[in-house]
């Protein structure tokens, strides 16, 4: 007789993303997320609205994720949550809900690491087409970090390299922005970018050692570009619209590229997967499946597993719980949640 696999309730709310998923083994048996669009008015993401947000959400959402999952709140074996890092008002939100109803159920918790999450969703069964195997490398792209971690299995991971400064999705959301594109930009210069010319303008690339990254020169580089135009051309940013999404597209996954392969040189592991927000970029995508013709290895997530959402959470929980470890009620949540 096989033992019953468990269910797990994954709970994600770091940033502004309300998010509940149910996990029976390695099968996600619902996602769902809800975002909000209250922030768009603002050009970013406001705390104390995201936190709001996340209480008004929570509940709705994880009321959804049982009923399409077709269990119960009994049914559940353990929580796993976002403990950090993220927003405190956020994670406070989730972590308190967690801690709730864990409590009513009698159920264990397990606090999970937000980028370790990320990575970790490459293990769900529907992942990707291509699972990574251990070792394996993973650029983890988002808003927040920037990093090339070596995971040596679900429980040892090892940061090879990161961002001194802004994050790659960061980079993104704010050359979106000089261009006069509406929050969160990201998205909307992989639109733009296929219409332009990726070679039109030439932007100064950091020369950062080891595997590091750095971001804030590239923005500014962006900017000067832009002001130094305008001068001649009040309507630069919109008649070079198209060029300006391609260039910066090319310039930051160029960027990140060229450490990935740093990476691997130094390594030798030719096993490459990519996570985080910013995974979703086409260009990225792209660019990162060619090289499996130089004989990489490549996993990319699905769509739905790339941005913030608690299938990750559930999938990094389940490893914890395994290894027994769990929370008490003295949890709380942590913005800076260490590695």
């Amino acid at each position: 007789m096989t033992a019953k696999t468990k269910i797990i309730l994954g709970i994600e709310s770091s940033c502004d993303d309300t998010s509940a998923a149910i996990l029976d083994g390695d099968q996600i048996r619902a996602n769902i997320i809800a975002g909000q669009a209250v922030h768009e008015q603002f050009g970013g993401v406001v705390p104390e609205l995201a936190s709001r947000a996340h209480q008004e959400n929570i509940i709705p959402v994880v009321s959804a994720a049982l009923k399409e999952a077709q269990v119960t709140l009994q049914d559940i074996d353990a929580i796993a949550f976002t403990q950090g890092p993220g927003l405190m008002g956020s994670l406070t939100v989730g972590t308190s809900f967690a801690k709730a109803l864990a409590l009513s159920l009698k159920i264990p918790i397990v606090g999970v690491h937000h980028m370790k999450a990320h990575i970790l969703a490459h293990l769900i069964n529907d992942a990707s087409d291509n699972k990574p195997t251990f070792p394996f490398l993973c650029l983890t792209v988002s808003g927040g970090h920037t990093q090339i971690v070596r995971v040596n299995n679900p429980l040892d991971m090892e940061i090879l390299g990161s961002t001194i400064d802004d994050a790659a999705g960061e980079a993104f959301d704010k050359a979106a922005k000089m261009l006069g594109l509406p929050y969160p930009g990201g998205p909307l210069i992989d639109q733009l970018a296929p219409l332009g010319n990726p070679n039109a303008f030439q932007f100064a690339r950091p020369q950062i050692p080891e595997l590091n990254y750095s971001f804030s020169g590239l923005k500014t580089s962006i900017l000067y570009t832009l002001q130094a135009a305008e001068k001649n051309d009040p309507t630069f940013r919109q008649t070079h619209l198209h060029d300006l999404c391609a260039s910066i597209q090319n310039s930051i996954v160029t960027i990140l590229l060229h450490k990935l392969e740093k990476a691997v040189l130094q390594t030798g592991i030719h096993c490459v997967a990519i996570a985080g927000g910013v995974s979703a970029n086409s260009e990225l995508r792209k660019r990162l499946l060619e090289k499996q013709l130089v004989g990489w290895r490549v996993s990319i997530p699905k769509m739905s597993y790339c941005t913030d959402n608690a299938a990750m959470i559930a999938m990094a929980g389940s490893f914890y719980l395994a290894q027994g470890r769990t929370l008490d009620q003295n949890a709380s949540a942590d913005p800076r949640l260490p590695w």
